[in-house]
């Protein structure tokens, strides 16, 4: 039963929960302070009523009042996140408490507003956030903060501790967008030249592999040689490899259920994948028990998984002393799908060939992309169907005008010009 008691102008009710184990009694608060106008019937009647609501709270185990936004973050992490999300996601998840935590964490989240999560995503615009570039935080990255407070607190809702996600009512600052490069086709080709003359054939076979099938570095790095039909050029991507400073390097399951698929990359791929596993297996006779056999393609020096940062401190090195622009690892990707969205595939398909979870994902990503190609779709249309106006033929250049003084043999066996001679002909 909830007893009350009058301070001033204003009422606290108290709940009892029970005791905890060392038998310390669990008591719950709450402050109820009656609007100016109200008659002391009104008051008695709304103070039953919200002594009821909050016994009822009080039922569910933990009430919303007694509980801050940090507790709950904790809690969320303890009770959800560790056991369902990936070690990677978990990892970038506290990443962001820190902020957070600052920022919201000591509020009650029955008092946590749209107002002060709103304020909090807008100082993620500010000048000098970043701590490594000086720079406002990208729009990505705020996205990434409202969504986890927003995870929190949809946790929160199913724990019956809220009833409102405030979150929905947040709008994060457009900002700046980090621009995506994409190599042109004179810089691909440049770039599979200088493979070709000062690569070594591991990463001449990691970079060619990596533009021809748009997988993600992960994925690259998860590779082993049985997923891989040398004879037909499918490859079987059904594993990943990851890092985490806690694990170190690991294997895991690909981003999504969507990521485990099959892709077929052209046979002059196959060649060089070939040629790369004719190095590796005389590295591996000259190694003898230094090696570790894991399988995997790409690998360290003695055979274990290759650490992820290696490909992209190598590239970045190789377009350095080559005088080659140097976008990063993901530009790949992006490279091979701006060559599937131009060859005219579906969106289905490319996202299909991505690993993408939902084609949205593949539309919001490389929208751009399909706008130019929806324009060149409408030209092609109005191309094919303009019956009454036809392009006007380009002019010939007129024949030369062959007579009886002019023609001579070489004339009629190259022109297969008939001319008629006295004496010759018909």
């Amino acid at each position: 039963m909830a007893s009350i008691e009058k301070r001033g102008n204003s009422y606290r009710i108290k709940v009892s929960c029970g005791y905890k184990v060392d038998g310390t009694q669990v008591v719950h608060r709450m402050t109820w302070t009656p609007e100016p106008d109200m008659t002391p019937k009104q008051i008695e009647k709304e103070l039953q009523r919200q002594a009821i609501l909050f016994e009822e709270e009080c039922s569910h185990g933990q009430v919303a009042s007694a509980v801050k936004f940090e507790v709950l973050s904790e809690e969320w992490f303890e009770q959800y996140a560790k056991l369902n999300l990936k070690s990677t996601t978990y990892t970038r998840q506290r990443q962001l408490t820190k902020r957070v935590y600052k920022a919201i964490g000591h509020i009650r989240i029955d008092k946590l507003t749209a107002r002060d999560i709103q304020k909090f995503i807008n100082s993620l615009a500010g000048e000098g956030v970043n701590e490594h570039t000086g720079k406002p935080l990208s729009h990505k990255t705020m996205i990434h903060y409202l969504s986890f407070i927003s995870t929190v607190l949809d946790y929160g809702i199913k724990m019956d501790m809220l009833s409102d996600n405030p979150c929905r009512r947040v709008t994060v600052p457009k900002g700046s967008k980090k621009k995506r490069h994409i190599l042109t086709m004179e810089e691909t080709q440049h770039f599979f030249t200088l493979l070709d003359e000062h690569a070594t054939i591991k990463w001449k076979a990691f970079f060619t592999l990596i533009i021809y099938s748009g997988m993600r570095r992960g994925e690259m790095l998860g590779l082993e040689w049985h997923d891989i039909d040398l004879q037909t050029g499918v490859i079987h991507i059904e594993r990943t490899s990851n890092y985490t400073k806690a694990r170190g390097i690991y294997t895991d399951t690909p981003k999504t259920e969507s990521s485990v698929r099959f892709i077929k990359v052209p046979m002059n791929v196959i060649d060089v994948l070939k040629e790369y596993r004719e190095w590796q297996d005389s590295e591996i006779r000259r190694l003898g028990s230094k090696w570790n056999e894991t399988d995997r393609l790409f690998t360290k020096w003695d055979g274990r998984p290759m650490n992820l940062q290696t490909p992209y401190g190598w590239l970045k090195e190789f377009c350095e002393e080559h005088s080659f622009p140097f976008y990063g690892i993901h530009q790949f990707r992006h490279l091979h799908t701006s060559l599937l969205i131009g060859a005219g595939i579906d969106p289905t398909t490319v996202s299909g060939v991505l690993g993408h979870a939902q084609v949205s994902t593949t539309l919001n990503l490389y929208s751009h992309m399909f706008r130019e190609n929806q324009v060149k779709a409408c030209d092609a249309v109005a191309k094919a169907l303009s019956f009454n106006n036809p392009e006007p033929t380009p002019p010939k250049d007129p024949e030369p005008t062959v007579t009886a003084d002019n023609c001579n043999e070489s004339d009629i066996n190259r022109a297969n010009i008939i001319c008629i001679k006295t004496g010759y002909g018909a």
